[in-house]
């Protein structure tokens, strides 16, 4: 059955590194025979349509990114459904309000409670964090921007355990519009 999903690109067209056009990932998902493939924004975000599984698709999708592109790139995948949860669990009161100021890290797998644990949130007030119900999103407030927390640095790979890329409330409503269309 053909479901919806977006996938979420790590670490491309920041600070003129990893390069990857909007317009050559949609060509390589055309070419992977993605359906209905569209882009939002410049940092890696994808929308397609897919027979496969999420598991498959980003093990295809990490392949021919690399080939085509000769450096690795992470990708988070998420059908309709799973972000659409990951929209609705947002722990923390109207991100609506100041939506640059809340994000969502999406994980590449569970993140371990215990290696959270051994962060005190007290030392990054005001900012703040909270894992999600399936221990694969990861929510933060950021009431002083984002660029500026000291927080925010300490969320990836070494601290979490698993791959990890980070989205303000914006793009994740408008994802969450485009895989429901």
């Amino acid at each position: 059955m053909t479901a919806t999903y977006a996938a979420l690109l790590r670490g491309i067209n920041v600070g003129g590194n990893k390069k990857v056009p909007m317009a050559d990932l949609r060509a390589v998902l055309t070419g992977l025979g993605l359906g209905e493939v569209r882009t939002l924004l410049q940092s890696g975000n994808a929308v397609f349509t897919s027979e496969e599984d999420t598991d498959r698709l980003t093990a295809v999708i990490e392949a021919a990114l690399a080939d085509r592109f000769g450096f690795p790139v992470r990708v988070m995948v998420r059908s309709a459904s799973e972000l659409r949860a990951a929209a609705d669990a947002n722990p923390f009161p109207d991100p609506a309000s100041d939506p640059a100021k809340y994000t969502v890290t999406f994980l590449s797998g569970r993140a371990d409670p215990e290696r959270l644990d051994a962060i005190d949130p007290a030392s990054y007030a005001p900012d703040e964090y909270r894992l999600g119900d399936g221990g694969r999103e990861l929510y933060g407030h950021f009431p002083n921007g984002l660029g500026r927390s000291k927080l925010s640095p300490l969320l990836d790979k070494r601290r979490l355990g698993v791959e990890a890329t980070t989205r303000n409330w914006n793009t994740v409503t408008r994802l969450v519009e485009m895989t429901e269309r």
